[in-house]
């Protein structure tokens, strides 16, 4: 029996991968493993343990690796503390594939460690192009990684290019998209019981009536900015006079600049109709996609699940730069006056067709399926 070690850096990791690990979990010659580290173990950022073990998930090991900052240098010591940590634990657990997800920092020292301990790597999300620093990371853990399960054709061709062999590039669509299929079509409507099972701060108004969706977060090549950008956001969303739900930055360089900007804005505007969240089920977070007005920031999400679900969305700044995406998105400039009429014109459009950009609701199947016969040595070669 194959043992597959998946690691979760934080809350974007999990709804990555949460269907390849049910996969897994069900299939009869394959043994699931969860480490646990990064951003997913602080309570600021949403402390996914819980979460996992309400999921049904066993956490083998958890990592405690996070450096708090809002400086460059607290992603690098991260990093530093993370591949430390997970030496000890590839070395306990024995896995036979790692499984590692995207493009941050964390991700990168799971895969370093891996790498140098000839542990096969896994990884999901390759091949795409976007802007920060998040793209040199990606690319880097391709070079690193033995199979790709990229999300859609362009990405699997770059991967193709970097000097990957193309018998160990398999387009599976995006995991994310599995969870977004099965949680629509289980239940499409407005969470009503937001408030009560979530918490949150802000006035709790009423969720029958329009509403903005913001998620943003800070762009790492421009973390200085970060508190600008997101207060132009905020009052790019405010002048349409549509409450708003928000979420919590990721923990990036560049996250307090964006925490102190939405603790600022509301506290100089005690009576905004705007309520934040730290963290969301991802259960809770697509049927929001769902049923919002508009869904305005950075985050991949509104590329990615916003496709698939017709989300209308306003694409703020350089965070996406590159990706590939559908009908749905818009993009503006950090520019208040930019986000507000594009923002206007999602209004005036509504509801986008689906477009299954990055896959069709299948993926985590198909990776377990892979994982289970695959054959890869462990010494790679570039083709040329």
């Amino acid at each position: 029996m194959r043992k597959i070690c998946v690691f979760i850096g934080g809350r974007a990791n999990y709804s990555s991968i949460k269907s390849a690990m049910q996969a897994i979990q069900k299939h009869p010659e394959l043994e699931l493993q969860v480490v646990l580290g990064g951003s997913g173990l602080v309570d600021k950022f949403g402390n996914l343990e819980k979460i996992l073990t309400a999921d049904g998930f066993k956490i083998d090991e958890k990592v405690y690796m996070q450096v708090e900052g809002d400086k460059p240098n607290a992603m690098v010591k991260t990093a530093g503390l993370g591949m430390l940590g997970l030496a000890d634990v590839f070395e306990r657990l024995q896995p036979d594939f790692v499984i590692v997800i995207g493009d941050r920092y964390e991700v990168m020292a799971a895969t370093i460690a891996a790498a140098y301990m000839n542990i096969r790597v896994a990884h999901t999300m390759g091949g795409e192009v976007t802007g920060t620093i998040d793209e040199s990371i990606r690319h880097a853990i391709t070079k690193f990684a033995h199979v790709h399960f990229p999300a859609n054709k362009e990405a699997g061709e770059r991967i193709e290019k970097l000097g990957e062999r193309p018998e160990d590039v398999f387009v599976v669509g995006c995991p994310r998209i599995d969870n977004v299929k099965r949680i629509l079509d289980e239940d499409s409507s407005m969470p009503m019981d937001i408030y009560q099972t979530q918490g949150g701060v802000g006035p709790a108004f009423d969720l029958n009536e329009p509403f903005i969706l913001i998620s943003q977060h800070p762009v790492t090549t421009e973390y200085s900015e970060a508190k600008k950008q997101i207060t132009a956001t905020i009052k790019a969303a405010m002048k349409t006079g549509l409450n708003i739900i928000m979420l919590w930055p990721n923990a990036d360089a560049g996250s307090e600049g964006i925490s102190k900007g939405i603790r600022t804005y509301r506290e100089f505007n005690p009576d905004a109709k705007i309520h934040v969240f730290k963290n969301l089920p991802i259960s809770v977070y697509v049927r929001l996609m769902k049923n919002t007005a508009c869904l305005v920031g950075n985050s991949s999400s509104g590329i990615r699940e916003g496709a698939f679900i017709g989300t209308p969305v306003v694409n703020v700044g350089t965070r996406q730069n590159g990706r590939e995406r559908g009908q749905n998105v818009i993009d503006a400039p950090d520019e208040e006056n930019a986000v507000y009429e594009a923002i206007k014109k999602q209004l005036e459009h509504g509801p986008y067709v689906s477009e299954p950009i990055y896959g069709d609701g299948h993926a985590g199947e198909q990776i377990a399926d892979i994982l289970s016969k695959v054959e890869v040595p462990v010494q790679k070669r570039i083709v040329y």
